[in-house]
This record gives structure tokens, C-alpha cells and sequence, in this order.
């Protein structure tokens, strides 16, 4: 039986891998299953865990205004999150947790199959450039180089972003998180193909 996001969607459901899977409901990514675009948060929080949603509380809000301020909708992308439970008190995800979960995570992002990666804030990005920091890395696009059967490839670019929940915290970043999503916009504009 061939995998699917549906299919991947139940089995999560089933699995206890992470110590969080007791105290919290899974919360498996959302959207345009042939997304181009594939947003990472961090982990779900109070409200995505009562729904079982990525990203719909206050931060959510946010994404969303963001996204309609380069003309996209949430539709138009794949949304998803690095740990797939809720951290109690939305703590930090712990390293362990983080890595329990990955293997949810790239099998999304084997299926969905974007060409851009937005992690939003350290702990997605830290999954792809450990060493990099986001307050120096933010809108930028950064290549991804692959190997697939032992051949280089590089045609996925990865785009941190702040975490929208930053702005809501410090009202200061709202600004930057808006100038991110015009020069993610300016990025997607130069990669559409011309034919």
C-alpha cells in the first residue's frame, strides 16, 4: 500500500515513540499536498493540540496574515511542525523529543515534495543547519544539498523565518517577520519557471 498524508495521518495517531504522545494529541501537518511552500514550526501549542492542527492559535493568526500579505493562503502551502505533540506548558521541545519525532517530519516533506523549506525559528531551523542561528540566517534562502542515490542534487532551498509567535511576545518583530515573507515572495517570483 502505497504511503500517503492520510495514511501517515492514522499511523501517527497510533504511535506512542515520544514521551509527549501520552499527555497530548497528535498534530500531523496540514494543507496543499503538492505544495511548493512547506512551513516548520517547532511543536503544537495549546490550541492546536484541543483541535489537532498545526498552527491556529494567536501565532497561527499571524501566519496567516502574513501569508495573505504576499498573496498566499494557507491552502497554497503545506504547514507542519518538527515535534507533533505539545510540550507541556509549550516549553521548549527537548532535543530527544525533537528527534523522536523527525522521521514524521521528512516523511512529510518525502511526500509533499516542496522546493522550499521555511523553518520558522531555531529549533526547525536547527533540524537543517544546526549551527546556524536565525536572528543571522532570517530571509535568506539557503541552499539544501541532497544525495539521492549518490548524486548530488540541490533543489530544495531552505528560507528560515522568525517564528510568528516572536512578534506576539515582542511587538518589535512584526516588521522583520513581514520584510521575510516580502523577500520570501521576491524569492518564490525569481524561481517560477519562464516557459
Amino acid at each position: 500500500m502505497e504511503l500517503t498524508l492520510p495514511l501517515l495521518q492514522e499511523q501517527l495517531k497510533a504511535w506512542d515513540g515520544c514521551a509527549l504522545s501520552t499527555q497530548s494529541n497528535p498534530v500531523l501537518g496540514e494543507g496543499n499536498p503538492n505544495a511548493k511552500v512547506m512551513f516548520i514550526g517547532e511543536a503544537p501549542g495549546k490550541r492546536e493540540d484541543e483541535v489537532g492542527r498545526p498552527f491556529v492559535g494567536a501565532a497561527g493568526k499571524f501566519l496567516d496574515e502574513l501569508l495573505q500579505s504576499i498573496d498566499l493562503k494557507r491552502e497554497d502551502v503545506y504547514i507542519s511542525n518538527v515535534v507533533k505533540y505539545r510540550p507541556p506548558n509549550n516549553r521548549d521541545p527537548s532535543d530527544k523529543e525533537k528527534e523522536q519525532c523527525m522521521p514524521w517530519l521528512k516523511l512529510e516533506i518525502s511526500l509533499v515534495k516542496p522546493r522550499i523549506l521555511v523553518p520558522l525559528g531555531r529549533h526547525a531551523l536547527g533540524h537543517f543547519f544546526p549551527k546556524m542561528g536565525i536572528s543571522s540566517a532570517h530571509g535568506k534562502p539557503q541552499k539544501l544539498t541532497t544525495s539521492a542515490n549518490s548524486e548530488q542534487t540541490d533543489d530544495v532551498t531552505i528560507f528560515p523565518i522568525y517564528h510568528p509567535a516572536a512578534a506576539l511576545h515582542n511587538g518589535n518583530m512584526r516588521q522583520s517577520l513581514f520584510d521575510d515573507f516580502a523577500a520570501l515572495r521576491q524569492f518564490l517570483d525569481s524561481q517560477s519557471p519562464t516557459s
